[in-house]
């Protein structure tokens, strides 16, 4: 056992982080200011992308993605149903159906042939999800969202760096949505990104992000002059702060180092993990890049005889943090009450759901960290 416990997916937070939120409190302008305009277009420039509006979370991304397509009540949004709640939540608060498909088994990602199969003419929009920072098979995807004329969110809280044939996550569908929670890849403590080429939906999620007041109406108490402001939306407190993006220019500048960090880490895990009882992730597909943000066991149930929870019981009890990602949302008594699914309708998602253990994988982490999440693995397993 550990003497001091080991938190899952601690961020790794270093001095410039530190001396820019002291400058911001400094300066007095804590709120939606300069920062967070060049933490913007940093993410902008890194992506390759027209547009990137930051929010205060990728959750806020999802919903003022709905919203930017005017997705109306009654209007279905296919999305995966291994993915976290906030996925249909944002379907949800904006009036629309969030209808689930399964996923594969071996990349966790949405399946292309179960999305087909649930297209009705209601259906508007599609949200794919690149799972634990894989890339979904999006040659496969765009084809039927073209062929059905439908809408394509990407849920990349999961995929900052990730890259698919050579295209980076965000970049194939109308509207990429990034999360910079706490756990994530980088982090501004809560804050998300919304990234489009396309000018109307950035200008759209842009105000509705911010009360619907007209675009830069932060900029009213600046030195230039007091500007009136209109109101044209009824919008949302969505905006991100110059404290959150004190972080992020701070962070995105390290994400490759970071990257590099975790899969030397995924790679010591698949090694460890080899004659165990479980299923390791798949291997990375060619010509695409894994942003090795979660790393999951599948831990071999039917014929090990320690199950799922009671490994995670024993792993918290040895020092190590650990997660589920996660429980299939269909499985969740909120959408079951809801929509009425149930256990048997996504067979793959449920065979995930059971067995499915998430161990740390962060920057942070040291060599000594490393062993001993090995070592603990190890000794409950073997």
């Amino acid at each position: 056992m550990r003497k001091k416990f080991l938190t899952f997916a601690a961020p790794r937070i270093e001095q410039p982080e530190i001396d820019e939120v002291v400058d911001s409190l400094r300066s007095g302008w804590i709120g939606t200011g300069p920062k967070v305009r060049r933490f913007e277009e940093m993410f902008r420039a890194y992506k390759g992308t027209r547009y990137a509006v930051s929010l205060n979370s990728c959750t806020a991304a999802l919903h003022l993605s709905m919203a930017a397509l005017d997705i109306a009540p009654g209007d279905e949004v296919i999305l995966p149903a291994m993915t976290f709640a906030a996925t249909a939540n944002a379907v949800i608060h904006a009036g629309g159906v969030p209808v689930f498909a399964d996923c594969c088994r071996d990349t966790l990602n949405i399946d292309p042939d179960d999305l087909r199969k649930k297209i009705t003419r209601k259906t508007r929009a599609v949200i794919v999800v690149h799972f634990a920072g894989r890339p979904c098979a999006m040659d496969r995807i765009m084809p039927i969202a073209r062929r059905y004329r439908l809408k394509v969110i990407e849920d990349c809280a999961h995929a900052i760096e990730a890259e698919y044939h050579g295209k980076k996550a965000g970049m194939f569908g109308d509207l990429g949505c990034f999360s910079f929670y706490v756990t994530k890849n980088i982090i501004t403590g809560e804050g998300g990104m919304v990234v489009t080429n396309n000018k109307h939906y950035a200008e759209r999620v842009k105000i509705l992000a911010l009360h619907g007041m007209s675009q830069d109406a932060w900029k009213r108490f600046g030195d230039t002059g007091y500007r009136h402001y209109q109101v044209v939306y009824a919008g949302y407190k969505y905006n991100m702060t110059d404290l959150q993006a004190s972080l992020g220019i701070h962070q995105l500048p390290r994400i490759d180092a970071y990257w590099k960090k975790r899969q030397r880490i995924w790679h010591r895990y698949n090694d460890a993990f080899r004659d165990l009882p479980v299923f390791l992730p798949a291997p990375v597909e060619a010509h695409s890049r894994h942003a090795y943000h979660l790393y999951t066991l599948l831990l071999d149930i039917d014929t090990h005889k320690r199950k799922r929870d009671s490994f995670l019981n024993a792993m918290t009890r040895a020092g190590i943090g650990v997660g589920v990602h996660y429980i299939a949302l269909h499985l969740q008594p909120y959408y079951r009450k809801a929509f009425g699914y149930r256990r048997g309708d996504f067979p793959n998602a449920e065979w995930i759901s059971d067995r499915t253990v998430s161990i740390p994988l962060s920057p942070k982490l040291t060599d000594r960290d490393v062993a001993d999440v090995i070592a603990a693995v190890r000794t409950l397993l073997s």
